[in-house]
């Protein structure tokens, strides 16, 4: 695990007796700038419905979300990227690429307004933008233009976090970034993992593999029954 030690900052996300009846009750915790924090626990325990709740895929009832110190309202996910939270969610297939388009309109199609203005698609400046998006992701493809389902699981997963990336986000939530991605793309993934933490952002990781957690966080809550 290529965790390396990163001086830690002030709290950029901060949660206080958040609550869904029946799923998840009275959850605090925070997380600091260049932190990598583990979140714990078996399936069924409620890590991804807390996260979900937190980015505004899914309702909360009662509880306080704090970001970089003001109290927030998380109503929807554009809420969430508004204030510069992103989560990369544990099913890749299903919410995080769309299969049968490019790598290209993959990454971009969180932050289209940094291409699309004065009426136009600036398509250059697209294809420029994401191609420096994928060097620096060491994404493994032919072209920009390759459909995103011609990839190897751990290089679809690096374009979901360059998708992410392009929004500037300070706090990432990875909820089992490493499921279903050979080990040699677990490593790379890592690596960026700690790269993210040591730019100074808050990493949230959701993992069902303890070692990973202990290899790779700076402290580790556990969820049990919510």
């Amino acid at each position: 695990y290529p965790k390396e030690a990163i001086e830690i900052g002030e709290n950029l996300l901060e949660v206080k007796g958040l609550t869904s009846p029946g799923i998840f009750h009275d959850v605090s915790f925070y997380v600091r700038k260049g932190e990598i924090v583990g979140f714990a626990g078996l399936m069924g325990a409620g890590r991804t419905e807390i996260m979900r709740s937190i980015f505004g895929l899914d309702e909360y009832q009662t509880g306080e979300i704090i970001i970089r110190g003001k109290k927030t309202i998380i109503n929807k996910v554009q809420d969430s990227i508004n204030r510069k939270m992103v989560m990369l969610s544990e099913d890749r297939r299903r919410y995080g690429v769309i299969p049968v388009r490019s790598v290209k309109e993959n990454i971009s199609l969180t932050n289209l307004k940094k291409f699309i203005y004065g009426g136009k698609l600036h398509s250059k400046q697209e294809k420029d933008t994401i191609q420096e998006y994928c060097e620096k992701m060491q994404v493994k493809t032919p072209t920009i233009d390759t459909t995103i389902e011609s990839l190897s699981g751990g290089n679809q997963q690096k374009v979901v976090l360059a998708k992410w990336l392009l929004t500037d986000p300070d706090v990432l939530i990875l909820d089992e970034p490493t499921r279903g991605i050979d080990v040699g793309a677990k490593y790379e993934i890592y690596k960026l993992i700690s790269q993210l933490a040591k730019e100074g952002k808050g990493i949230i990781m959701v993992s069902s593999e303890l070692p990973e957690l202990i290899g790779m966080c700076d402290r580790i809550y556990v969820v049990a029954k919510g």
